[in-house]
């Protein structure tokens, strides 16, 4: 098997919410070292808010495993609906590659149309995602990454995905974000 070149991860979902859901949502983030589960981080961020980058980098900063933690994993680039990340802020202010990870590719054309036609601030949050790039097929999964090699990105992945298409920290994240909302566990990751 190939070493993974950064055992030491936090990754973040997002908790569901209903549709119609104002104000903040969960966020959860699953510490790591290699394949050992060792912490656990809950913030908060606004739905379709602009906040999710700071949240990120203050509660990573300001937790016990800080000086531990070598790469932040997302699952999407988006929280909290149309909350986008500013990966290279997280990349700046920690210090640390970022690796966003999806299941699926998502649809770039459908989540432009959302940002500039329905939420405030979407021309700032689209040029978030443009910055990024295209997603990249990478083993079972699609990437989107900073301060990060894609060869790096894929052995990260191939290391640390147990069960199923998703690394374990997000796995995890998921399932753990799902039961703080709902009180079980929800949906595929």
């Amino acid at each position: 098997m190939k070493r993974n070149p950064y055992p030491n991860v936090i990754a973040f979902d997002d908790a569901p919410f209903p549709r119609d859901h104002r104000g903040d949502v969960k966020i959860v983030g699953t510490i790591y070292a290699g394949p050992r589960f060792d912490g656990l981080l809950v913030g908060k961020v606004r739905k379709d808010g602009a906040n999710s980058a700071k949240r990120i980098v203050s509660l990573v900063r300001n937790s016990k495993f800080n000086e531990h933690i070598q790469l932040v994993m997302l699952q999407g680039v988006s929280m909290a609906g149309f909350n986008v990340v500013d990966t290279h802020f997280i990349f700046k202010e920690l210090k640390r590659p970022v690796l966003v990870v999806a299941r699926r590719r998502p649809e770039p054309g459908k989540m432009k149309k959302a940002l500039l036609g329905k939420i405030p601030g979407g021309r700032k949050k689209w040029s978030l995602v443009e910055r990024l790039g295209p997603m990249e097929p990478c083993l079972n999964c699609h990437i989107q990454r900073v301060g990060i090699s894609k060869k790096d990105a894929e052995k990260v992945i191939k290391c640390m995905t147990l069960y199923g298409n998703i690394p374990e920290p997000l796995r995890v994240a998921h399932l753990i974000a799902g039961a703080l909302a709902t009180g079980t566990s929800v949906g595929r990751v």
